[in-house]
């Protein structure tokens, strides 16, 4: 079986990227999708991805978090890099009302920007969604048919799920559907169809049961994995087929063979 970590930050992983690639590697984990999140780390970001092609990709983006800083001269970064071969979508933007680390219309603004930028160039997105459901379909309804993508690490009610996949949007599932206290977030993937689901790790944070309480890395997407597909009925099998046709339509620059 051969999966793939749709979202991970690399760069942040205590136990270094090539470690970090390497263990993957060795349970199956063949391709992963490392994430910017700041103008600051976009050099870095890439310049793993150009390390590591083919097994390794990235995206360019400003998380809400960093909303305040996005400008248009990031923005043209962002545009101007989007056709090598490495960048697979932009991303992390979205919304997050959660902790308001920037101003609701500085956020709003940037998801706005870069959206048009994916609308522009045909990458997809991935997106970062708390506490803001209601204006983060709003505004992906003002690109619906334009652009594409995933909601990362989906921890939203089933009314997101369900406007989410009505505007033309896939699930990315982390390890906090193992979470003891997320019986809602389950139900909800148990009605997510097959073919709109991804798994990812979001690494370093989040890791999921039985990994609790260390930091997380891609190969422990696995676990996420078998919990998902338990879930759903579904072999491991399964899902793994599964799983990596969803990554490869949604991420058509990712290169398997």
């Amino acid at each position: 079986m051969e999966w793939i970590d749709i979202h991970a930050h690399l760069n942040m992983l205590e136990e270094g990227v090539e470690a970090a690639i390497h263990n993957a590697q060795s349970v199956g984990v063949k391709k992963i999708i490392t994430i910017g999140t700041d103008p600051g780390d976009h050099p870095l970001v890439l310049d793993i991805a150009r390390k590591y092609y083919p097994d390794v990709y990235c995206t360019l983006g400003v998380h809400p978090h960093d909303g305040k800083v996005y400008t248009e001269d990031v923005g043209k970064f962002i545009e101007m890099h989007a056709t090598d071969r490495e960048v697979v979508a932009v991303g992390e933007i979205g919304l997050d009302y959660y902790y308001n680390q920037s101003p609701v219309e500085d956020q709003k603004h940037a998801f706005r920007a870069q959206l048009e930028i994916a609308k522009l160039t045909g990458l997809p997105v991935e997106i970062h969604t708390r506490d803001a459901e209601a204006d983060t379909i709003e505004i992906l309804k003002e690109f619906k048919g334009d652009v594409r993508g995933v909601i990362h690490c989906f921890t939203g009610t089933e009314w997101l799920a369900k406007e989410a996949l009505d505007v033309g949007f896939n699930i990315s599932i982390s390890g906090v559907v193992t979470f003891k206290n997320a019986d809602s977030l389950r139900d909800t993937v148990k009605m997510l169809p097959v073919d709109r689901i991804h798994v990812e790790t979001d690494a370093p944070f989040l890791a999921p049961i039985p990994m609790r309480g260390k930091k997380n890395t891609p190969a422990y997407v696995l676990h996420t994995a078998e919990f998902v597909a338990n879930l759903k009925g579904l072999s491991i099998e399964t899902l793994c087929e599964q799983t990596k046709k969803n990554a490869l339509d949604m991420f058509p620059k990712v290169q398997w063979n």
